[in-house]
């Protein structure tokens, strides 16, 4: 730091940070909590069935009288596409960069949208090699702050992570405690019970740290009733809150945009019970699996869980003849 016009010199500096440090904080706030909004992160694997779920349990809190705001923080941005009958919902990062080009704000209406009572936006990110998403997830979270995020009126705030992507911006909810609870969603196949594991292992190491943030349970989808789902949310100690069936009928009316959770229809009862189921479980403290413990969840035949390591020699790893090598030591004959 130097003196010259406009910079801050090193006294001035840390005169400011005095100055700051002797500022009084402000008093805690006393008033009796009028309402709490339950903000629930979802997270798990790309593909699993998390926007389907997100979208239909969504709607029904909606139908139970509920004001939801449904956020994705998906680059992929198709959290609400179910929802809004497979029409694309401008990202709030895409608007943003737009209206900052044009020399203009970004207004609520600019990015959140409303189908019978559910609100909806999409976060948004960088299409590959051009950015991280991890990064975007962050500034978008920041975007949503100045346009009043602590200030909006929920009853249920429900963030759609996906679990398969390990950088800091995917774990913010689980890092900062800007969630009450975690919910995991998977199925009876390995890559998707290996995402969920890897929450419950964020979520321990973050509350060693202090963090408050705890995982109220599992959503098992296409559930075909094999087990291996259930055997881990037993295994790792959460409690299922919900199993969605595989059914023709939900997959076709899935990929035609048509949301399924709705009262009194085929499948309004088992959404109605899960958003309940949802609405009641306490975050809980979870012990996720070792690699084996994973595997173990499944039959051998299937996995070669009964596989030994051989362990590789340096020999295996040389051309052969490589390593006989004539000696450079000089050897004199004996006088």
């Amino acid at each position: 730091m130097t003196d010259g016009v406009g910079e801050m010199t090193l006294e001035s500096f840390t005169a400011q940070l005095r100055d700051e440090a002797a500022m009084d904080l402000d008093a805690p706030i006393e008033s009796e909590v009028t309402k709490e909004t339950q903000i629930i992160a979802i997270y798990g694997k790309g593909g699993i069935g998390k926007s389907f779920t997100l979208a239909n349990l969504s709607y029904m809190l909606a139908q139970q009288g509920k004001k939801v705001l449904l956020i994705g923080c998906d680059p992929k941005s198709d959290t609400t596409s179910l929802l809004f009958g497979g029409k694309a919902c401008p990202t709030i990062l895409e608007t943003s960069s737009a209206k900052k080009a044009a020399g203009e704000e970004v207004s609520i209406g600019d990015v959140c949208f409303k189908r019978d009572g559910v609100f909806a936006m999409e976060l948004g990110g960088p299409e590959v090699g051009r950015g991280c998403g991890g990064r975007g997830i962050i500034h978008g979270f920041e975007l949503l702050e100045k346009l009043g995020f602590h200030d909006w009126d929920f009853d249920y705030v429900l963030l759609d992570f996906l679990g398969d992507v390990v950088c800091g911006g995917f774990g913010l909810p689980i890092a900062r405690d800007m969630c009450q609870k975690v919910v995991v969603v998977g199925s009876n196949d390995m890559q998707s019970l290996y995402v969920a594991n890897n929450v419950c292992s964020a979520v321990q190491y973050f509350r060693k740290l202090g963090g408050n943030v705890g995982v109220a349970g599992m959503i098992i989808n296409k559930d075909d009733g094999s087990g291996e789902a259930q055997n881990f949310a037993d295994a790792v100690g959460i409690p299922v809150i919900g199993s969605i069936p595989q059914d023709d009928d939900i997959r076709k009316k899935s990929a035609n945009y048509q949301i399924v959770g709705i009262p009194g229809e085929r499948w309004g009862d088992l959404f109605s019970s899960l958003a309940q189921n949802l609405a009641d479980a306490p975050p809980t403290l979870p012990n996720p699996l070792d690699q084996d413990g994973l595997i173990a969840l499944f039959d051998t035949e299937d996995t070669g869980g009964d596989f030994v390591l051989q362990p590789a020699t340096v020999e295996d790893m040389c051309a052969k003849g490589a390593l006989e090598k004539a000696s450079l030591e000089i050897i004199y004959d004996a006088v």
